[in-house]
């Protein structure tokens, strides 16, 4: 390896290669430190100037997968919610089920009345008799940012269905608070402005120690697509029966049973899916 080592991002700029990232996020995985230092080493030995961040993190997750499958799947999540695109419908349901296991109850695509129009608000959310309003930005590209035009959007949609909820006596709660969840990042402008009006932002890597990979991992609440044993197909299948988690799966084996699979491969990725959700 060259002592320095130009790599393109998925952004397509170009960054030197930091071999203490790649580390840290192997070790998220939970892998040992054994492991992680043998695919780093294998890793460092294949490099070579202006490869892209994706190679690499192919490279690593294939050599993991060979170790043990579901440290593979915790390293594979950001990917994974890129395949529950395209559209933002599966991301809204995915969050909506990452809030309902936090102790939220939901509802999807729910219709209010504004102070001046009506709202579609991806997910409405209660709990301890405080309702928030979530709305999801998802982008199936990697690389693209949450700009502030989105925080600014929702802040005006907040405002007005805060006024003409808050003003009905026939609600039992207040909103309060509304949400904004992007899969990928926020720009600068976006986190500063949305700080400002009190917005809360959750994205990738917001806030921090409590961003979404950290949510996902701390509650286990991984996307079915992480698996690395269900085809694509079988993942679709799945997702279109509202199977958004892998802790859905558990509770709803018999749907592989639908998809005619084998009972020694459903003894498997059952066993990944434990795994994963449990470790």
């Amino acid at each position: 390896m060259p002592s320095t080592l130009d790599v393109i991002k998925s952004s397509g700029e170009s960054a030197k290669f930091s071999l203490s990232k790649l580390h840290r996020s192997l070790k998220k995985s939970g892998a040992s430190d054994i492991i992680v230092q043998h695919i780093i080493d294998t890793v460092r030995d294949e490099l070579y100037q202006g490869i892209s961040t994706k190679e690499i993190h192919n490279r690593a997750f294939a050599l993991l997968k060979k170790k043990k499958s579901y440290l593979a799947s915790k390293y594979k999540l950001k990917k994974a919610i890129y395949e529950l695109g395209p559209t933002g419908f599966p991301f809204e349901h995915f969050i909506a089920s990452v809030l309902k296991y936090s102790g939220y109850d939901i509802e999807i695509n729910k219709v209010l009345q504004g102070k001046c129009v009506t709202h579609e608000i991806d997910v409405l959310a209660i709990k301890n008799n405080e309702t928030i309003i979530v709305e999801c930005k998802y982008h199936s590209e990697q690389g693209l940012k949450c700009n502030v035009k989105i925080p600014l959007y929702i802040q005006s949609r907040y405002l007005d269905v805060q006024f003409n909820w808050n003003a009905n006596k026939n609600n039992s709660t207040k909103i309060n608070k509304a949400w904004v969840v992007t899969n990928t990042k926020f720009t600068k402008d976006a986190l500063d402005y949305g700080n400002c009006v009190g917005l809360y932002l959750l994205s990738w890597d917001y806030p921090p120690k409590n961003s979404l990979k950290d949510r996902i991992d701390r509650l286990g609440l991984y996307p079915i697509t992480v698996s690395t044993l269900l085809t694509n197909y079988e993942k679709k299948f799945l997702l279109s029966k509202n199977m958004m988690l892998c802790r859905d799966l558990i509770a709803n084996v018999f749907y592989l049973d639908h998809l005619g699979v084998s009972d020694i491969r459903k003894e498997k990725i059952v066993n990944e899916i434990n795994q994963l959700c449990t470790n």
